[in-house]
């Protein structure tokens, strides 16, 4: 398949393409590494009358930490450069151990991390974590700009609260703090493909080892990135242990998530890998805080 007739751009600064997006609204799309976009251009599935291309924009290709030992990440980073990345291993830990599930290495090479979180697929790791982690995304326009939690950007499958003459220029993830601990889990019928479901998972233990704080974000799990409230209650102020990992995961997979069926799996099928993959999870999240 060939995409239908476009009219092709490429900016060279930030302020180019938010007035190429500004003038052509909804008509316009933003290319970023293309390794989504430019198959549903192939499959018409996304048919933009303009295209922007990002990828002469150098000021949105950075990993740098910010002032409160966190680390700010530019839109258009490669994922391999992120996965490479020493104070990304050091205080997203998280991040660089999901990398190289993201995709193969052709993906990687030319995939973005802003490409990823923009594109709002309900199965991608970087969106789950960004969840997970409590990450902000800064979001440009010719009018100003605005920080969104990751909690809020994400509203629908494949959607987010971008507005169509806005642009993801920024991610911000909080640093590593003692007593957290971390796991990503997912299941695919190969390495490399789409999980048929998955978690990410941070837990913060108290001097004490009790739970002070937990996120259980889990993937294809619904229309968007799935906060498991539920299964967080269960073990906040608890000292935590198999038994509350599996009354978590079931609390999760019954009432948090709403999975559907398709030629892939059946939406029971998920629910069974969502109660088995946060027991996991938990327990290697615990571990990992209980080593500091």
């Amino acid at each position: 398949m060939k995409p239908a007739p476009f009219e092709y751009y490429a900016p060279n600064t930030i302020e180019e393409a938010l007035s190429l997006l500004a003038q052509h609204g909804y008509d316009a799309k933003p290319l970023a590494g293309g390794q989504s976009l430019i198959p549903m251009m192939n499959f018409r599935l996304a048919q933009p009358a303009i295209l922007v291309d990002l990828n002469n924009i150098k000021e949105l290709a950075y990993i740098k930490a910010d002032g409160n030992g966190g680390v700010s990440i530019g839109a258009m980073t490669r994922h391999k450069t992120t996965g490479s990345d020493q104070t990304i291993a050091d205080q997203v830990p998280l991040v660089h151990e999901a990398i190289p599930s993201i995709g193969t290495p052709q993906v990687r090479t030319r995939g973005t991390f802003g490409g990823s979180i923009s594109h709002a697929d309900p199965s991608a790791e970087l969106v789950a974590i960004s969840v997970a982690l409590n990450g902000r995304f800064k979001v440009r326009s010719q009018s100003g700009e605005r920080w969104v939690p990751a909690g809020e950007f994400f509203v629908g499958s494949f959607t987010s609260v971008l507005e169509p003459q806005e642009m993801l220029v920024e991610i911000n993830l909080p640093k590593r703090v003692p007593g957290m601990g971390w796991s990503l889990k997912e299941v695919a019928r190969r390495h490399n493909d789409f999980a048929l479901m998955g978690l990410a998972a941070v837990i913060k233990l108290d001097k004490n080892g009790s739970c002070e704080d937990v996120k259980l974000v889990l993937m294809s799990a619904g229309d968007r990135p799935m906060l498991a409230e539920q299964a967080a209650l269960i073990l906040k102020g608890q000292k935590l242990n198999a038994d509350l990992f599996r009354e978590a995961a079931e609390k999760a997979a019954e009432a948090d998530i709403d999975p559907g069926s398709d030629i892939h799996a059946t939406a029971e099928s998920r629910r069974h890998l969502a109660r088995v993959l946060t027991v996991r999870a938990l327990d290697e999240a615990t571990q990992r805080a209980l080593k500091g």
